[in-house]
Formats: C-alpha cells, structure tokens, sequence
C-alpha cells in the first residue's frame, strides 16, 4: 500500500509538472523561444560586436539551460552590412517566416533605427547593445526596443568633460557621416561648450573610409587643441594611424577617441594609445566577477570581450528571466516585467530600464595604460573614475521621448 501511495504521488508530480511546462509552452508563440541576432559580422563594427557577440548570446543560453520551463530557445543570425535596407529586410523575414521573439545585437544606428521602426509595426522586441546614437531612446524611441550598453550621451559627458577640464578646450570634430556620427557630434559640441570650451570646426567623413590623409589636414590646419574623433571602429582605427602617420601628437594636438573599443586599442597596441582617454560601459578586468565570465568568453572565442559582447550577454539573460517569470513571450508583458526588474550582475551596477527604453547603469572613465603599466596583452586600461548611472545618461527632463512624461 505504502509503495502504491508513493508511486500515485510521484505520477502527480510528474504530471503536475508536465501541465505545467505545457501551460508556460501554452503562452509561449508556437511552444518556443525565437531570438534573431543580427549585427555587422563581416564589416568595420565585426570585432565590436560580430561572431563574438553571437557567441555571447550562446554562453547566456547555455548558462540558462537552453530552454524556458521546457520551451526550447532557438536562435538565428545575419550580417546587416551595415545596411539599413539589408537589416530592416531580414527582420521583415524574420517576423513574417520565422515567427521571432526577440531580435539581438544591432550595431550600425542607422540600421537599428530602421529596425525598431519594423519591430514596432510588428510588436516585436529588440534589444540594442551594440550602437551609439542617443537619438535611439530620445526622438527614435518606441515601446518595443531596449538601448541596453551605451550611448554617445555618456561618452561625451565623461570623455568631453574630463578633456576640457584638463586644458583642452578648442575642438576640430572629425565625424562619420551617419545617424551615429552626428548624435556623437552634438552630445560632444554640447559638453564642450557648457564647460567652457568651443568647437572651431569639424569634417564628416563618409562611413566606412580608408584614406583619412585629407581630413586629418584640415584637422591639423584648423589649430585646435583636441581633435575629436565621432567615429568608431575601424574608422578610428584608421584615423588613428594616419594621425600618428602625420605626426599630430608630435606637433602639439591630442586626439580624443570618443568611441573606443577594447579591439581598437589591442589592434593599435599601447605605444600608439597609451594615455588615451575613454568612456566605457564595462571592462573585462574591473573586478572579480567581470575577470571570471570574460575568462570564460576568452576561452571560447579567444580574445577578451568588448562592454558590447558583455552586454549581450547581460540582456539576454535579462529577457529569458523575465520570459520565465511571465511565461510569456508576448512583447509589451516581457518589456514591463524587464522595466520592473532592477539589473545588477557583472557587466552592470545600478542598473534600471527607463520608460524611454534606456538601461541606465554606472559609466567609467578610463584611462590606457602604458606599455610599462601592463602586465600582459589585455591589461590596457586603468579605470579612473565611476560615473553614477543617474549623470551618465541624458536626464528625462531633455527627453523628446513621445514615451516619457514630462
């Protein structure tokens, strides 16, 4: 009798927990979880975000168990080419054949504008981590994307100020010519100017460029003490080199990298970046925590991670965590459980989704290290200072958020 008893209670359990892994399936579009992940993975942004942010977005999968209360989590991938109309395509596919829940990743600002704009005619999701303009959770907000890494907003009020408080205070803006470029350009004219300083001029470079020679002349030709770089990538990269190449530094100005990658500084090596200034979302050697899942990353794709390959990592778990809690993948029940919820793990202290769709969380100020002050290949950077999430980011008072309510 003792053993019937028993193996009653263990066929409820079992079904019990079948009824209920079918529910949270029942709620579940089609019994799963679709994530598009969708960058630049062969272009000027490949090393920012690329392969290795897919990789990312599979470690937090793996690390979730794969599934959400039996639901399998299938994921899928694409190259935008920097490409508004190949990004905002793949995505319409996305929808229309592949049913997708969530779409990840998201470099290029003029490719994440167009998809957001398709994500909200649809009621999907998006969480961006990869692109820099502002612009994406102030006039180009929606319901239906989160900006989760950074944005030019904290660049300029950590980079810009920091330069023009150190004597820096006449600018030459070399600008890509995009959404992104001309965000970064006006977040920075604005920090430069309320702290005393002033822009005397500035070139926008289309995007992507080889050859930087002629507007490196105009920089050097204008006399301006800082050189400010509204660009990312390989464009940086570029300008960089063609800077050291003119001897820029040598004759007196300094440039300002006001996007910089950890990729970037590795590729250039610190004799051509040492001292460099930057603002950065996460840095893989900031604590314990951030060294023990870099480690992890490192061993996979064998190089360190970015802040944005850390991000993806960061709002992927986020979204499953709040898939499972809901058990639901409907867009606006996930976007508010995820708004409620506050986010503090490795890559992100302090942190908090705002109704315009901003992940807030504390900023760095760093600072690279000389070839003397490192003690192996990826030790490049000293953080200098924290910036509290609630002055890093552009305060809702400035919104032009139609979301937010002033």
């Amino acid at each position: 009798m003792t053993f019937i008893k028993k193996t009653l209670a263990s066929s409820i359990a079992i079904a019990a927990t079948a009824a209920m892994a079918t529910a949270a399936q029942a709620e579940i579009s089609d019994g799963t979880v679709r994530i598009g992940y969708l960058a630049d993975m062969s272009g000027t942004y490949r090393d920012l975000a690329g392969p290795g942010g897919l990789e990312a977005l599979e470690m937090a999968i793996e690390d979730f168990g794969g599934s959400v209360d039996g639901a399998p989590i299938e994921v899928f991938s694409a190259d935008d080419r920097n490409s508004a109309d190949v990004g905002a395509n793949t995505v319409r596919e996305w929808v229309d054949q592949r049913n997708v829940d969530l779409v990840a990743g998201m470099v290029a600002s003029s490719v994440t504008i167009a998809v957001t704009n398709v994500l909200e005619a649809n009621d999907k999701l998006g969480i961006v981590s990869g692109s820099a303009a502002s612009s994406i959770t102030n006039e180009h907000c929606t319901p239906n994307h989160i900006h989760w890494v950074y944005d030019t907003y904290p660049l300029a009020n950590g980079t810009a100020r920091a330069v023009v408080e150190q004597g820096g205070d006449t600018w030459f803006m070399l600008t890509a010519d995009y959404a992104f470029g001309h965000a970064l350009e006006a977040d920075v004219t604005k920090v430069v100017e309320e702290n005393g300083g002033e822009v005397i001029g500035g070139v926008r470079h289309p995007f992507p460029t080889d050859d930087f020679s002629s507007y490196i002349l105009q920089a050097q030709g204008s006399g301006a003490k800082i050189i400010g770089l509204a660009n990312a990538g390989s464009d940086t990269v570029n300008a960089i080199n063609t800077a050291s190449q003119f001897g820029v530094v040598e004759a007196g100005q300094q440039l300002a990298g006001l996007l910089v990658f950890l990729n970037d500084v590795y590729a250039m090596g610190l004799d051509a970046t040492q001292g460099l200034l930057l603002t950065t979302g996460w840095y893989w050697n900031m604590d314990d925590e951030s060294r023990e899942w870099a480690e992890r990353y490192y061993e996979r794709v064998g190089s360190m991670p970015t802040m944005v390959q850390a991000g993806i990592y960061s709002s992927t778990m986020h979204y499953l965590q709040a898939v499972q809690a809901t058990g639901s993948d409907d867009t606006q029940t996930v976007r508010e459980y995820m708004m409620k919820q506050p986010i503090h793990d490795f890559f992100a202290r302090n942190g908090r989704i705002r109704e315009d769709g901003r992940m807030v969380h504390d900023m760095y100020l760093a600072r690279v290290k000389s070839p003397a002050e490192s003690t192996h290949e990826w030790d490049l950077y000293e953080i200098l200072t924290s910036i509290p999430a609630e002055e890093a980011y552009r305060p809702l008072s400035e919104s032009q958020c139609d979301l937010v309510q002033n």
